[in-house]
């Protein structure tokens, strides 16, 4: 069986809801506003998204965590909902802190079952996810009072230098690829320096790769890397490929449904950067 038959396959058959209908709408021309009204079950009376929208905690509260999964999920599906959108970033404005900074997760996540990761450091608001937030924000094209509050802070924060791990980094070049201050060379030579980010495609551990920060070949970022490098990482992909058609997550979720419901996540977006990039 094929590489995309058998993704395919797996998503129909163990992936939930909302990654079916962004299979659906992204590899089989369906209506995007499926997606849409998948992601309303996720979000709450507040404006936020919560109730597990991103699997490794199981909380129902908004979280912002859970917007950024939702910004990523309408953005993948190239699907638009203001109002969705506006509720969501008028929350984040309640949320942020005086700066508008705001945190992945809060306290509320104590109370649930949850990924041993998902400690007090993500109570902390930061660049992770404020940056991410923010050029999701500009990428679906949406003004907000938040988003140029936070991205003043965010670019203050950048200006003094880049976060020291590879996720806070991801989250810094969503929001640097929509302003003027940008320096490739500058950002090249930071990537060895990461904590987690893996730029060996032989390396098995968890880690963020070239494919994570340009999922596609006219990706702001994609002249950070050589055809080389991202062909390794691309031919590792395929590899990683799981028997049953699905591709492995490397952390322990919560939980089995959990389990399955990122790997229904990660097996959706391994098809979407191999389509990208021709290797389907």
């Amino acid at each position: 069986m094929d590489i995309f038959t058998a993704g395919r396959d797996f998503v129909r058959r163990d992936a939930r809801v909302l990654e079916r209908r962004l299979f659906a709408t992204v590899f089989e021309g369906a209506d995007p506003q499926g997606v849409v009204d998948a992601l309303r079950g996720f979000q709450n009376a507040d404006g936020g998204f919560g109730q597990g929208l991103e699997p490794d905690k199981r909380c129902p509260d908004s979280l912002p965590l859970d917007v950024e999964v939702a910004f990523d999920t309408l953005l993948a599906a190239e699907a638009r909902d203001e109002e969705m959108v506006r509720r969501a970033a008028d929350w984040l404005d309640r949320t942020a802190n005086s700066d508008g900074a705001v945190p992945l997760c809060g306290p509320a996540v104590e109370g649930y079952p949850r990924a041993e990761h998902i400690t007090e450091w993500t109570y902390q608001p930061g660049i992770n996810p404020t940056a991410g937030l923010v050029g999701r924000l500009h990428k679906l094209g949406f003004e907000h009072p938040w988003r140029d509050r936070a991205g003043a802070w965010c670019a203050a924060q950048l200006a003094d230098g880049f976060p020291e791990d590879a996720h806070g980094l991801h989250e810094a070049l969503e929001f640097l690829e929509h302003t003027d201050d940008v320096d490739l060379d500058r950002i090249r030579d930071w990537l060895p320096k990461l904590q987690w980010f893996r730029a060996d495609a032989a390396d098995p551990t968890y880690g963020v790769t070239p494919l994570h920060l340009a999922q596609t070949p006219d990706s702001f970022w994609r002249p950070l890397f050589t055809d080389a490098q991202l062909d390794a990482h691309l031919d590792r992909l395929i590899e990683d490929q799981q028997d049953d058609g699905g591709w492995a997550i490397t952390w322990e979720p919560p939980g089995p449904a959990a389990h399955l419901e990122y790997r229904g996540i990660v097996t959706v977006g391994a098809l979407r950067t191999l389509k990208a990039y021709n290797r389907l």
